[in-house]
């Protein structure tokens, strides 16, 4: 992260969002809205003197899911690139009455802007590369776990923030009471290969077994896995699971719903037992829920901007899964990482230099293959209904000025010949390339001649 802040041929946009997309491969036109920080980039060394003097300092951390706290003006996280902190402005008070502005006084840059706007930047683009990553499963919509009701159930990502020595409890892991837990479950699959979501999230056994390594290690409480199916594919992730095991981790193989109920102060983890059918209540202290991946809440938003469509579980789609797995099917925009489906660390460093790769050998190509049956529109006989410029689901289809009036235009860059707006068009103005009527009736005659000789002529057969 640090050497991409400091790359002299990148251009960090950071706490910015993409506005609107247009054009195509090796043409795209980018809008992007940089949000304001009210902090001048230029001016600030990250000194965090302002953080230090803002007196509002108990807001619950976004970065540290709740369990810690943070000031209105902070970094949002510790090792954020840029290293330049942002002001939050529901929450700061000189900007609910006016009456604060510690951050400003003793900013020693005088890097604070209170006035500092919104602004829209508009880049020229060759190609582009999607990597929105995911977001955590949330348990909330499971009740059969207990998260948010019962105490003590926390998610792999919180215990992750507790286990932390840099986290918001300086790597103590206490129960609500204060006390330190004796007996921990990690439960797995959760929102994963059941009702919420059928697909496998793949990282949730690994990291399940981390932190059961973790805890074992510096909280030294017994821990027993709840699990499936140990779903343990990578390079020597197997050995791993094995090391687990010898750290004296229990390991439950569980089928079917599995519940977490309250018991005497502390909580009672009920499942079924796969191997012999019967159910098996165990008590513990705490448990954690591993999470799986789920697509980001703007994924459908996103996808719908930069012309790429998601599969069913409503992850990105790429162009083909064997084929061309970083490609999506508009032309010059690639995927990297989580956005495109659950995949470990490995598997998205692999998926990102691949993604990278296709997108310099597009630009170093310097020209784009196109689809040989596009579609184009007789202006002579284009009704300026519009019904294909609104169908057309790659945007190909444009309206310009010819003769005096509107007629419909297809580019054929961006066309990928799926006829759409051939086979809707009243006036018969959208023709596709290879599939004029000419071409077609005389494959027709050809496959009517190929059946065998008659006394009459195909055509006068067919009226």
């Amino acid at each position: 992260m640090v050497s991409v802040g400091r790359h002299p041929n990148i251009t960090l946009l950071s706490y910015s969002e993409v506005e609107k997309v247009a054009g195509y491969v090796g043409n795209f036109t980018v809008t992007v809205r940089r949000k304001p920080r009210y902090v001048n980039e230029e001016l600030c060394t990250g000194c965090g003197t302002c953080i230090e003097k803002c007196p509002w300092k108990k807001i619950p951390s976004e970065f540290d899911l709740g369990l810690g706290t943070r000031a209105a003006i902070f970094y949002p996280f510790p090792q954020a690139v840029p290293r330049i902190p942002v002001i939050d402005t529901v929450n700061c008070a000189f900007f609910k009455n006016g009456k604060c502005g510690a951050c400003k006084k003793f900013c020693p840059r005088e890097a604070i802007d209170f006035e500092q706007k919104e602004a829209l930047l508009e880049l020229e683009i060759g190609t582009i590369i999607l990597a929105t990553g995911f977001r955590d499963f949330d348990p909330r919509q499971s009740p059969n776990y207990g998260y948010g009701v019962l105490p003590n159930v926390v998610t792999g990502m919180e215990m992750e923030r507790l286990i932390n020595s840099g986290g918001p409890t300086s790597g103590k892991v206490l129960l609500k009471n204060g006390e330190k837990p004796q007996k921990i479950a990690i439960l797995h699959c959760v929102g994963s290969r059941g009702k919420e979501h059928e697909y496998c999230s793949r990282v949730c056994c690994m990291y399940s077994l981390k932190l059961a390594t973790l805890i074992r290690e510096y909280v030294e409480a017994e821990v027993v896995e709840f699990y499936r199916d140990m779903r343990a594919f990578g390079k020597d992730y197997e050995g791993f699971f094995h090391r687990t095991e010898g750290h004296g981790v229990q390991f439950v193989r569980f089928d079917g719903e599995i519940r977490v109920d309250q018991r005497d102060g502390g909580l009672a983890v009920l499942a079924t037992d796969v191997y012999t059918g019967e159910s098996v209540e165990t008590l513990v202290d705490m448990v954690v829920l591993a999470t799986g991946a789920e697509p980001q809440a703007d994924q459908h938003e996103v996808g719908a901007l930069f012309g790429v469509s998601r599969s069913p579980d409503g992850f990105f789609l790429e162009k083909h899964p064997k084929l061309a797995p970083v490609e999506t099917t508009t032309d010059g925009v690639f995927l990297a990482g989580a956005c495109q489906g659950p995949k470990d660390i490995p598997d998205s460093v692999a998926q990102g230099g691949a993604a990278a790769a296709a997108a310099l050998d597009l630009l170093d190509h310097g020209s784009v293959d196109l689809e040989p049956f596009t579609a184009y529109v007789v202006a002579e006989r284009c009704g300026s209904c519009r019904t294909c410029e609104g169908l057309c689901p790659y945007g190909a289809v444009s309206m310009v000025e010819w003769n005096g009036k509107l007629v419909a235009q297809v580019n054929e860059v961006l066309c990928k010949g799926c006829g759409a707006c051939a086979a809707a068009c009243p006036a018969g103005a959208a023709t596709q390339n290879g599939f004029t009527n000419e071409q077609v009736l005389a494959e027709i005659e050809g496959i009517l001649g190929l059946v065998g000789a008659r006394h009459t002529s195909p055509v006068q057969e067919m009226a």
